[in-house]
């Protein structure tokens, strides 16, 4: 549950102070916008092979020592002289991402009993929406009181507070996977793949479409998606375990969900990342009044999450899914026809927080669901390396989007009508996909008492 309110937070905070981070180091929108790949190119490599790792050596080993690694980057990041050293120290923090993603949603999963699923996932949706409504009030206020380097220092209190809540309350694992060797081929394979992609989406901005900067890192990409897919292939082929679980893909709940949650924090996270520079460049506001205005978007999402859970475990998946990515869609139309209205931005913003607010537990449970319990952080492995993708995407899509038109309010609008579409595509998926949120084998942990408890489970 800490997870979900720090994590949320952290990236709600980076994106008000993108700006910032642009004018402070004199780059450009997309070698700005790398302060928030670089972390999530790391996060989508690291999560599942982090998520197998917690299935045989203990989830709560890793969840905590996460916080200490992502607590001692952070500060690396507020003292760094340098865009690039910042990038470095955002590998480092995403690293410490990575342990804590891999396990928070798996806890959830093996601690609710059969049928409460989606409730349980529901509550972690609370704490992540409200981390998300405090990111953008506090990170506007941090940018404009003292500067993009608060930004960070603000962690190494919570952090520290994580760790001390992690050792006290947390379960220890009571099932572990037998260990097996780490796919190291095929994570080499992935960072080029979708560092490629992103690469690829970030220099078109500038750079004519058949220019050096363009072709290299996408034909990079093709040779590294085909160079995994047949490492994979062969893997399968010796009965060796692939870093990505294919066999989970076989259920079409589970893949459905898959690219449904991608679409939908891809959507959710482009307006979150692109709206600040509508707010501040076009509109002239200030860091702190667009974090306010932002801070609707997550505020809604709380509101919506926890009745999206209850009614995903006794309506199935499909109504709340469906209806919350028609809610997104709507929201991004007003976007689209009001970019320059602080009230039509708001009113845009509370639907798409709504909307997401609806489909995000209900979505998670089905696939964590879809999945055997014993398997159940490598499975959120994968939901939680869909959301650091999905997210990337946004922040690339977004920005090549806005700044093919040399941003203004036609960059913006030309952004929010591709969200919309992205969004009407993923309620398409859910309704194929989802499902009645069935009961499986839970594995039944207990809490241990306050102290004392042993970290290397």
């Amino acid at each position: 549950m800490r997870r979900g309110v720090h994590g949320s937070t952290r990236r709600s905070i980076v994106t008000l102070a993108t700006p910032a981070l642009q004018e402070h180091f004199h780059v450009s929108l997309g070698a700005a916008s790398w302060v928030a790949l670089s972390y999530l190119l790391v996060v989508v490599a690291a999560v599942v092979p982090v998520g197998r790792l917690a299935d045989t050596i203990g989830r709560k080993m890793l969840y905590v020592y996460g916080f200490g690694v992502f607590t001692l980057a952070s500060l690396g990041c507020a003292l760094a002289p340098s865009i690039y050293v910042l990038d470095g120290f955002r590998v480092v923090q995403a690293l410490g991402a990575a342990m804590l993603q891999a396990n928070s949603v798996a806890l959830i999963r093996l601690a609710m009993p059969p049928g409460n699923v989606g409730r349980g996932i529901g509550v972690q949706g609370v704490a992540q929406a409200l981390g998300l409504a405090l990111g953008p009030p506090v990170g506007g206020l941090l940018v404009h009181v003292g500067g993009w380097r608060l930004v960070f220092l603000v962690n190494l209190p919570a952090g520290v507070i994580g760790i001390i809540a992690g050792v006290l309350f947390l379960p220890r694992s009571r099932q572990l996977q037998p260990r097996i060797n780490p796919d190291i081929s095929s994570i080499v394979l992935l960072i080029p793949a979708v560092a490629g992609l992103l690469l690829t989406l970030t220099s078109v901005q500038h750079s004519r479409i058949l220019s050096v900067n363009v072709v290299l890192p996408f034909a990079v990409t093709v040779v590294s998606i085909a160079a995994l897919m047949w490492h994979t292939r062969n893997l399968i082929k010796q009965r060796l375990e692939p870093l990505l679980p294919v066999d989970l893909f076989v259920s079409r709940p589970f893949t459905t969900g898959v690219a449904a949650g991608l679409l939908s924090y891809l959507v959710l996270f482009g307006i979150l990342f692109i709206t600040p520079f509508e707010l501040e460049r076009t509109m002239g506001w200030k860091a702190d009044g667009a974090g306010l205005l932002l801070a609707v978007l997550p505020a809604s999402m709380a509101i919506c999450t926890p009745f999206a859970g209850r009614l995903a475990d006794v309506r199935g998946a499909r109504l709340p899914t469906v209806t919350g990515m028609a809610l997104s869609a709507s929201g991004f139309v007003v976007a689209v026809t009001t970019p320059t209205s602080a009230t039509g931005l708001c009113v845009a913003l509370v639907l798409v927080g709504a909307g997401s607010g609806f489909f995000t537990p209900a979505n998670n449970a089905v696939i964590m669901t879809s999945a055997p319990a014993r398997r159940a952080s490598v499975a959120g492995g994968v939901l939680n390396m869909t959301r650091a993708f999905g997210t990337a995407l946004g922040v690339a899509i977004t920005s090549l989007l806005y700044e093919t038109r040399n941003g203004g309010a036609t960059g913006y609008r030309n952004a929010m009508g591709c969200l919309a579409v992205l969004a009407v595509v993923a309620a398409a998926m859910a309704w194929l996909g989802a499902r009645t949120i069935a009961p499986a084998p839970v594995e039944q942990v207990q809490v241990p008492p306050l102290g004392g408890e042993d970290l290397s489970r």
